[in-house]
């Protein structure tokens, strides 16, 4: 039974082939990354598991150059992944994923287990997040992006707003120019803004059996010292590691995440 047809989801989802690179060989991983992030933010760590696995990073739906549509959910983002599965003939599949695409591939697993292999989740958990991202909306929603001739013109902008150099790079990536002139966001920012809330929600109440290694940024605050009730009765396997580190534990601590995520896998 296909995630469409499951009870879950009584309306069928629509699916979407996704945008993605991929490297090395032997079993498969697959990579996906957070809010407003795209696959380059992790090519990387994937070229690196690349001496041991067959890599695939994604861009996820209204993200990097993977098609927009209004439809976003973690629903329709399981979906995706699913149908990604079927399109590249894996039957079954490591998964990672960083913050929003940790519960992209948490929504895989609570609905189709026999998919995953194991299962690495980056600083989130099953619980509701508190919003806090409103300030960066502010900053990218306000920017006059049809008038700007030039990313330093969107830096400035930006720099009203949002003060941390890193975050500021980190968005600037989805800025791309016009064939025709002028910029244009690579996300679907309206559509994304729009499901905020949805992206906030906590994971449903199914479970996985899988190994499950949850890997935490201690200087973040998406994941507490110990993994909550919640996320335990849901990957009842679960494992977590820590790193001194914010949310992107994969910028901050690229080494320490590469050998920690390989000893887990293999």
């Amino acid at each position: 039974m296909g995630i469409s047809d499951s009870p879950f989801f009584p309306f069928p989802l629509y699916l979407m082939k996704l945008n993605y690179k991929t490297f090395g060989s032997g079993p498969p991983l697959v990579i996906c990354h957070g809010l407003f992030g795209m696959l380059d933010n992790w090519q990387t760590l994937a070229k690196k598991w690349a001496d041991d696995f067959t890599v695939f990073i994604v861009d996820l739906r209204n993200h990097g150059k993977s098609p927009h549509d209004d439809e976003f959910s973690y629903e329709a983002m399981a979906n995706d992944l699913q149908e990604f599965l079927n399109d590249n003939w894996m039957h079954k599949s490591h998964f990672l994923g960083h913050s929003m695409g940790g519960k992209a591939v948490m929504q895989l697993a609570l609905m189709e287990p026999e998919l995953i292999d194991k299962l690495v989740i980056v600083d989130m958990g099953t619980d509701e997040n508190k919003a806090g991202h409103h300030l960066i909306f502010e900053a990218l929603l306000s920017l006059p992006i049809d008038k700007i001739q030039s990313r330093r013109e969107a830096e400035d902008h930006l720099t009203q707003f949002i003060k941390e150099p890193g975050v500021r790079l980190f968005l600037m990536k989805n800025l791309t120019r016009n064939p025709a002139g002028g910029f244009r966001w690579k996300m679907n920012l309206p559509i994304i803004h729009e499901s905020y809330e949805e992206i906030l929600k906590a994971m449903p109440g199914a479970s996985f059996e899988g190994e499950t290694l949850f890997i935490r940024g201690e200087k973040s605050g998406y994941l507490p010292v110990r993994l909550s009730e919640g996320t335990l009765q849901r990957f009842p396997e679960a494992n977590q590691l820590s790193f001194d580190a914010g949310h992107w534990v994969h910028a901050e601590k690229p080494l320490e995440l590469c050998e920690a995520v390989r000893n887990f896998l293999l």
